[in-house]
């Protein structure tokens, strides 16, 4: 192991491994706890907890096509396919060829979606604000910080 990258503390050991007590089963909880919150706030409009994510990265612009949803997702390009085919049956997207490039499938949203992509995220607050109930400005300052922390080490080997 190259000294430089040694971290001075060892949080878990396998002798005393406890998956309960995993940063990886606390964030899955936590993921899954928030989606399915989320899922319940996006009932009314008949969308799933990941039918949403798609819509708000379109509404962004960019011109996004399914490969890149999905990379951007963490999904694979057949089930974003599906998807995007069951959000432009809601009428929610469409899917156009762009003039200069016939491989390429443009996704825009609806009047309809576009409606919805202004709705979404006063429903996401209040889930989000629902699961940070309690917490103080500093502490919810300080979750962000330590979980971009846990991000940015994923490039240390």
């Amino acid at each position: 192991m190259n000294p430089e990258k040694q971290t001075t503390n060892e949080f878990y050991s396998g002798d005393r491994w406890s998956a309960e007590e995993s940063i990886g089963y606390l964030l899955r909880t936590t993921v899954s706890t928030l989606m399915r919150a989320a899922e319940t706030e996006m009932r009314p409009y008949g969308l799933t907890a990941v039918q949403w994510a798609p819509l708000m990265i379109i509404s962004r612009g960019g011109n996004p096509t399914a490969a890149s949803l999905a990379r951007d997702l963490n999904t694979d390009t057949g089930a974003m396919t599906r998807m995007l085919d069951r959000l432009e049956a809601k009428g929610l997207l469409a899917r156009n060829r762009s003039a200069t490039d016939r491989r390429v499938v443009m996704l825009t949203l609806t009047d309809q979606g576009r409606e919805l992509t202004t709705q979404i995220p006063h429903h996401l607050a209040r889930v989000y604000n629902n699961h940070l109930s309690g917490f103080s400005q500093e502490e919810f300052a300080h979750l962000k910080q330590m979980l971009r922390r846990i991000i940015s080490n994923r490039d240390v080997v």
